[in-house]
């Protein structure tokens, strides 16, 4: 039977499916936004600025006077006071992410951050050039929001179109900041770190013997860029060992956002990211699956774990191949304007042949946005371990000249109407790992742990939920995974009740 997955078009408020979809590290959509002027002189960028908009608007009076307070920083150290191209650039940077934030944020705490990032380089008034001063200044500016705001410079820009393409080079691995060192957050499937060894949770200390403490993150990734074939010895820290050295052979990174199987008469489809190629993948498993399953197809696993999101409309794409009606998920701006819906189109791929959504800690942004419309719809039983939270929407605002804004812009909620930001989705049935005095199981950072998190707007609903030690688990396949033994358990059990039965025996709950 043909797919009749269809294509993403563009809504407004309330509508069907969604707005024009930009790249990022996460999800990313782009909201209306008012843009006005605020140029110093008749730059280049001053008459883009300009033209952009039919007419300008006046900044308040105490906003100025921040403003003129990075002027003062500007022109005492750049080399040459006389470029005003730059000032101009920050300008209208600054213009842009006061206007379209998720919040209102206060004028003097963005200055102070962007004149921090620019005296954090120590370099001596009069010596710095203007590009130097200014990218230094949005990078700390934006950093200062949230843990998901950044300025892209114009290599960071181009990068960025590769990782929603799902092809780039480098080790593959997905990476943030932790004590001053590069943490490994996962390593992506069938890559030249996996592959190495690497671990979700490493630390890496040096490059080549470079320190990457005193480094930022970007400055650690461009440590790590290289061309394809190259070699880098990476140092790792893990608990447990003394530090050692990994060689990686760096490589084009070709994500393949979606693998399935068959495991008896279960569908397998495990997605690792949601990127422009998820589409395709999830048309030819269900295909494939029902082609090779035929009418004994006893249930699907969709397997969700490490997920870390990608492009929303690929998530509403894979929630509406399970889901006859029903919202999926919507969007809201600051105040809640500029909200945006995404309903099912009618058609259940599977005919409503019953579903396990498998999700951890490593699930955010996308594939929490399919697990809690599956969940909200009893499409399927959400199974696993609770998500990481991360509830912001990113929007890429291409800059004139070059380079862009990833900004927060947004919030996303569940057709329960209810934010998952610092909260995530609870598991339906959650398959937590056993510890015990010596070694207990160390706690997972989530989108709540990170510094400058948006804080939640609500906590998780209190409700009882059945808890199994995932070791109790059977184990499937090579990599004797139980928590994929459990959810084929459950698709094979009569009822949920039969299968708590096997965990719990009767009478206990």
């Amino acid at each position: 039977m043909a797919s009749r997955i269809p294509n993403v078009k563009a809504t407004s408020l309330g509508p069907r499916r969604m707005p024009q979809v930009l790249m990022g590290l996460a999800v990313g959509v782009l909201l209306a936004s008012v843009i006005t002027a605020c140029v110093s002189n008749d730059s280049a960028i001053g008459r883009v600025v300009m033209a952009m908009n039919e007419e300008t608007s006046h900044l308040p009076e105490t906003t100025r006077q921040q403003l003129d307070r990075f002027k003062e920083v500007y022109d005492t150290y750049v080399e040459d006071a006389s470029d005003r191209e730059r000032l101009d650039y920050f300008n209208f940077a600054y213009r842009r992410v006061r206007a379209n934030y998720v919040y209102e944020v206060d004028d003097t705490k963005l200055i102070n951050e962007a004149i921090a990032g620019v005296k954090e380089q120590k370099a001596k008034p009069g010596t710095m050039a203007p590009e130097k001063v200014v990218e230094d200044a949005l990078h700390r500016m934006l950093k200062g929001l949230d843990p998901h705001s950044s300025y892209l410079n114009a290599e960071e820009f181009r990068d960025s179109f590769a990782s929603t393409k799902g092809e780039f080079g480098g080790l593959g691995i997905q990476i943030t900041m932790e004590e001053d060192l590069v943490k490994v957050i996962s390593p992506i499937e069938d890559t030249p770190a996996e592959r190495a060894g690497i671990q979700a949770g490493d630390l890496i200390t040096h490059c080549d013997g470079i320190p990457i403490k005193g480094k930022s993150l970007r400055e650690a990734v461009r440590l790590m860029r290289g061309k394809p074939g190259d070699p880098l010895v990476v140092t790792i820290r893990r608990k447990g060992v003394e530090d050692f050295d990994v060689r990686i052979v760096r490589d084009i990174i070709e994500v393949k956002s979606v693998r399935h199987r068959i495991e008896g008469d279960v569908g397998y489809i495990r997605i690792t990211r949601f990127n422009e190629k998820t589409k395709e993948g999830i048309i030819t498993a269900l295909d494939e699956i029902r082609s090779k399953a035929g009418a004994g197809l006893k249930g699907v696993v969709v397997d969700l774990r490490n997920n870390p999101g990608g492009l929303l409309s690929q998530s509403v794409i894979v929630a509406d191949a399970f889901l006859d009606d029903g919202k999926i998920v919507s969007i809201k701006g600051r105040n809640g304007r500029d909200e945006r819906a995404f309903f099912a189109d009618p058609g259940d791929e599977i005919a409503g042949i019953p579903m396990v959504v498998l999700v951890n800690q490593g699930s955010a942004s996308a594939s929490e946005i399919v697990a809690s419309a599956l969940q909200y719809h009893g499409r399927a039983v959400i199974m696993g371990r609770r998500t990481f939270g991360k509830g912001s929407v990113q929007t890429i605002m291409p800059m004139p000249l070059e380079g862009a804004l990833r900004l927060t812009t947004a919030l996303y909620y569940s057709p329960a109407n209810q934010t998952i930001q610092a909260v995530g989705v609870s598991p339906d049935i959650n398959l937590y790992e056993e510890g015990d005095a010596e070694h207990p199981v160390p706690e997972s950072t989530r989108e709540a742990d990170l510094p400058g998190a948006i804080p939640a707007q609500e906590h998780d609903a209190a409700r009882k939920r059945p808890r199994i030690a995932e070791a109790k688990c059977p184990e499937i396949g090579e990599e004797k995974d139980k928590m994929l033994g459990c959810a084929i358990e459950y698709l094979h059990a009569a009822n949920q009740e039969a299968f708590l039965r096997r965990f719990f025996g009767a009478g206990q709950s």
